[in-house]
Order: structure tokens, then sequence, then C-alpha cells
């Protein structure tokens, strides 16, 4: 389900390490961003900078991308998908439950939404992630429940069920 990060024909590899991380708003005073994503108006291919590290991010080629890296919706399901994993894990650890793997599958689809008889809203379309959690280990039953239960508790899950405060900014010239 996930393509492999790897470098696309014709984008010099140095690019990544020599990209500048420095923005506008350091200059305001505003605290330094957590990530940094640079493209250029010619394609969808984006490098992308999270602290130390390099990360690529593009469209496949049947929206028009190159296909040289994840998009944008793998990336939200891989935050998902690492939350959960990482979260379950450390509960584990923590009660000292007998697990060994965590397997965590997402995909994602838009839906009509008079077909969510859950959902809140019922017209138009909205999204859905389907998360399928696969846990090996001697686990009893209420072991396996309990961590599935931990599952939706992870911080990125609870931050896709929340409101969320998008503020789009100008770049300070």
């Amino acid at each position: 389900m996930f393509r492999l990060l790897g470098f696309r024909i014709g984008i010099d590899p140095l690019f990544l390490v020599d990209m500048d991380t420095t923005v506008s708003i350091a200059k305001e005073g505003l605290s330094t961003p957590d990530v940094v994503v640079r493209g250029n108006a010619r394609e969808f291919l984006q490098e992308v900078v999270s602290g130390k590290h390099r990360l690529r991010a593009d469209e496949p080629v049947s929206y028009g991308g190159g296909d040289a890296a994840p998009g944008p919706y793998d990336y939200l399901l891989v935050a998902l998908g690492v939350c959960t994993s990482m979260t379950i894990g450390y509960h584990a650890r923590r009660k000292q439950i007998p697990l060994e793997t965590i397997t965590v599958s997402l995909r994602h689809d838009r839906i009509h939404a008079k077909d969510c008889e859950e959902c809140e809203t019922k017209e138009g379309m909205l999204d859905r992630i389907d998360l399928q959690v696969e846990l090996t280990g001697s686990l009893s039953p209420d072991q396996h429940a309990k961590l599935l239960a931990v599952a939706a508790k992870c911080p990125v899950h609870r931050t896709l069920k929340s409101e969320i405060d998008i503020r789009l900014n100008p770049a300070a010239s």
C-alpha cells in the first residue's frame, strides 16, 4: 500500500542535504517551524525537512505527479498508523503485556455521507479511514481487547477526530 521513498531521475539527491530550512517567520520572532515543505510550480514533487530528517512527497502519475514519493494522504495514513502502533506498544510495555508485534494497515477513501450511519454529517462526501490492527503474542482475550481500545487513544487519532484550527498566514517579506 505504501510506496518507498526513492530518488527521481533528474533530481539532485544533494538538494535534500543542502535545502535551506530557514523561513521568514523566524525573523518575526515566531517559533521555528516543525516542518518545512518546498516545491515549485512545475511539478508536484516536494522536498520536506522535519528536524534532521529529509523526506519527499509527490502525487501518483494518475493525478499528474511523478510517483517519486508517497503522497499527502499516504503521509496522513503513515502518521496515524505509526502513532497507533507506538501507542499500543508503549501501553503493552508499561503494563508488561506479552505483545510481540503490531501491524497497522490503513486505507483512505471518500464516501457519500448518507452511506455512513454513525456519522453526524448526512449530506455530501466525507473522508473515511479504515484502520486494521493485528497483534501477535501470548495475549489473553482481555489483553487483546484492552490494547485495541488503547489504539483509539493515540494522539494523532485524537487530533484527527477533534476540531482542528488551521491558520493560514502569508510569510513575512
